[in-house]
């Protein structure tokens, strides 16, 4: 996951800046068009200065957006392809991405909050999805199945027809890619609602489609609040999937809205995951979890590692080495931060780290200790300090509900059975982990953990191609992998008597 360290910028940030548009369209049926809901600034969250303004879509374009995509669908353009044509296609939207690295990642830091290095990451990352499911296109098969003599009986996929999907803004871009690339690989045509917090630079998938030369109408991208837009998108009549990535109670209204026209909806709503520390873990191989499980992405990580359930015969240890991780982070402004290292980015916006130091608060309140931070920086932007929480008990509300921020909590347990009840304890489940050096005890406690992805030894394991989504209240369906595919397609039985 955290490849591309030691980024270093090919051309000098003055440079890239000064090309960003003062002003960004929707894009709707292969065209750049003003929205019917006004404008919205897009501010740096480290300084609040502005990058630009974006259109912002109402009902209406929302229409013109899924009427385009249900003519490309209609028109059976992308399910004529041949396999490898289509496949060529979304691998070429990478390619395009790929080669405007640079700037991309310098829009992403500016809009989003985050160092420049780790949005080199995401740029990286999102043309991994249009690699890997480019290069699956030509691997979706149906079967024949026996029905004896005089029958013959197989199955084929069908695209879905149009996808809808709602994009978080923690990785405005990798979020894209990761629905987008699957199902323009299955043969669907998009229509996508971009965050409103950093939408600018899912944009770029646009300008890569049409380079690609996708037909117009294929892929439709569009900036909207979510009560106007995104209940338009969710709830409209003309589109037949929505994927929602966010949070639990967006997440109901979506799949609500959804199921009123029987629509399958894949929802990844989030988690409070947590890392089981048993005696005899390599703490070296924790600390290194630590650094990219919580604090990575200012801790904006639907699957971070937020709870340690650390055994008591290394707890202390465990809590004196986290805060140290925590208080060695140099904090600041991402666009100044251009190399890989021990640095955090700012909070996506000051509602977001308001929202964290208050549950922050509310911890100490109940009981909880902080060895360090929990608190915002004196200093312009909305930033928070690294946090570590000890004393924390399985019913207060940092180990409870998801906080989205840079905080860790750790609880102390005597065995593995109480750290598997304190683990399964929360209404989430989407991923979990497990240090310790025994690959027996490690296999025993994965198969009792309620999550949708374990990870032993190193959090954050596994890549595209490894599936990812929930159980419980972290939602349903599954993103990444070839079980993503499946999302976008329907399977016909075709039954002949010869």
């Amino acid at each position: 996951m955290l490849g591309g360290r030691g980024v270093k910028a090919a051309i000098s940030f003055t440079e890239i800046t000064m090309k960003i548009k003062p002003f960004w369209k929707n894009y709707i049926d292969g065209e750049y068009s003003d929205g019917g809901a006004g404008r919205l600034e897009v501010t740096n969250p480290a300084d609040g200065s502005l990058v630009a303004e974006v259109a912002m879509a109402n009902a209406a374009d929302v229409d013109r957006a899924v009427a385009a995509a249900r003519r490309v669908q209609q028109s059976g353009v992308l399910a004529a392809m041949r396999p490898v044509e289509l496949g060529r296609l979304v691998r070429g939207m990478g390619d395009y991405i790929m080669a405007r690295k640079d700037e991309i990642a310098t829009l992403l830091c500016l809009e989003s909050g985050k160092p420049y290095w780790e949005a080199v990451i995401e740029v990286e990352g999102a043309v991994r999805y249009f690699e890997y499911y480019g290069n699956q296109a030509e691997t979706i098969e149906g079967r024949s199945i026996p029905l004896g003599a005089g029958y013959l009986d197989f199955t084929i996929y069908e695209p879905l027809g149009v996808s809808a999907q709602i994009i978080p803004w923690n990785y405005p871009l990798e979020m894209v890619a990761r629905s987008l690339s699957a199902a323009l690989a299955t043969g669907n045509s998009c229509v996508i609602k971009t965050p409103e917090l950093d939408p600018l630079s899912a944009f770029y998938f646009a300008e890569a489609a049409e380079a690609v030369g996708l037909p117009k109408g294929a892929v439709n991208i569009f900036c909207g609040y979510g009560p106007e837009a995104g209940a338009a998108l969710a709830g409209h009549h003309d589109i037949n999937q929505v994927v929602f990535t966010g949070s639990v109670q967006t997440g109901i209204a979506v799949a609500t809205a959804a199921a009123a026209n029987v629509v399958p909806a894949v929802l990844e709503l989030g988690g409070k995951s947590a890392a089981i520390v048993m005696p005899d873990a390599d703490l070296d191989q924790l600390m290194d979890s630590i650094r990219w499980g919580i604090f990575f992405n200012a801790g904006q990580v639907c699957s971070a590692m937020s709870r340690i359930i650390a055994h008591a015969d290394i707890h202390d240890e465990v809590v004196e080495r986290a805060a140290a991780i925590a208080t060695s982070l140099d904090v600041g402004p991402g666009i100044e931060r251009r190399e890989f290292g021990a640095n955090m980015g700012a909070m996506v916006s000051d509602g977001q780290r308001d929202r964290a130091e208050g549950m922050c608060r509310d911890a100490v309140a109940q009981g909880a200790r902080a060895v360090t931070g929990g608190h915002r920086l004196n200093r312009e932007g909305s930033f928070l300090e690294p946090t570590v929480f000890d004393g924390v008990a399985p019913d207060m509300t940092i180990a409870q509900e998801e906080v989205f921020g840079p905080v860790l909590s750790v609880l102390k347990v005597d065995n593995d059975a109480d750290a598997i009840a304190v683990a399964n304890g929360t209404p989430y489940g989407l991923v979990g982990g497990i240090f310790t050096r025994d690959i027996d005890r490690a296999t025993q406690a994965a198969r009792q953990i309620r999550a949708g992805q374990i990870f032993i030894n190193e959090w954050f394991a596994g890549g595209v191609e490894t599936p990812f989504g929930g159980y419980g209240k972290s939602g349903y369906g599954r993103e990444k992998g070839r079980e993503a595919l499946w999302n976008y397609v329907q399977t016909k039985n075709i039954a002949i008597k010869m």
